[in-house]
């Protein structure tokens, strides 16, 4: 003891200071006190654990390890500081670019493709039930020429409507090549085809639901082109109309400067549905009307 205090009062002359012992750590509890506890171990200037820090309790036989996470805010911010000005809306910018739905000429076009159908069935049926218009020309024939005329008048304008859509908005750069030119023209081909040859195969009559004024055939028609496709006067129509719209309507220009309309390509989707929706509606009636026509054939004999 003699020797240790000698030597503690030379350091002590010398300016050493004895450093003083390692304070030991504070267990660590949950809560404000184990925080409290901490600060006061540490001194005043201690930062205290980062919340999310791995701690260790001791229970019953074993230790377990329990990890104490801080829930922050979330990464985006929520959905309040989407900024959905700065959305991706590219496809619909595409599709405006090209066609525009609000446009007069458009909106006139895709008016006149819905009412033809509509205006020649509900007449149709109204003449089927009423016999009005057979009664009013005097000849179930003169009242289906008639309505035959009025039809083809209804065409003609359709028809123009869907021109002059295609002429007031955009072309579709993006085909200006021989092979589009070359199928829009076949496509017109092919569908002229359908529509003559539907038409001499049926008559006047039979082309202009003569069915419904009384006037029916011996039997359905099967020749051609009945024996290729069900309906295809409807399905030539929809290829000229699709053609139309490869080709481009605007005829004073040379081929290799047209460019298809997608406004035409959209309106022939239009068609396609208007006489989807009307077989649906007319041939139960059609199939109906000729196989009583056929029972009753089948009776007399």
């Amino acid at each position: 003891m003699g020797l240790w205090n000698y030597i503690s009062q030379k350091a002590k002359g010398l300016g050493v200071t004895e450093k003083a012992p390692r304070r030991a750590a504070l267990p660590q509890r949950d809560g404000a006190d184990s925080r409290g506890e901490w600060l006061a171990a540490r001194g005043p200037r201690a930062v205290p654990p980062a919340a999310g820090r791995r701690v260790k309790e001791t229970a019953g036989q074993g230790a377990k390890t329990m990890s104490i996470t801080a829930s922050g805010p979330d990464c985006c911010g929520g959905l309040g500081n989407i900024n959905y000005r700065k959305a991706d809306l590219c496809v619909m910018t595409w599709l405006l670019h090209y066609v525009d739905p609000l446009d007069p000429s458009f909106v006139v076009a895709f008016l006149t493709i819905a009412f033809n159908p509509f205006f020649w069935n509900v007449v149709a049926r109204w003449e089927q039930r009423t016999r009005k218009l057979s009664s009013a020309f005097g000849s179930p024939y003169l009242a289906c020429y008639f309505l035959g005329g009025v039809i083809l008048l209804l065409n003609v304008l359709r028809s123009h409507c869907f021109t002059q859509a295609m002429l007031s908005q955009p072309k579709m750069e993006g085909l200006d090549n021989p092979t589009t030119y070359g199928l829009g023209l076949a496509l017109l081909g092919v569908g002229t085809v359908f529509v003559l040859s539907s038409f001499f195969a049926l008559g006047f009559t039979g082309t202009f639901l003569g069915d419904y004024f009384g006037i029916l055939k011996e039997a359905r028609v099967t020749t051609f082109p009945f024996s290729v496709m069900d309906n295809p006067m409807y399905w030539g129509s929809t290829a000229n109309y699709l053609g139309w719209g490869l080709i481009n309507p605007a005829l004073q220009e040379p081929w290799n400067q047209r460019h298809a309309s997608p406004t035409g390509l959209l309106l022939t989707v239009v068609v396609a549905l208007v006489y989807v929706v009307a077989i649906l509606y007319e041939e139960p009636f059609t199939t109906e009307i000729y196989r009583q026509k056929a029972a009753k054939s089948h009776g007399r004999r």
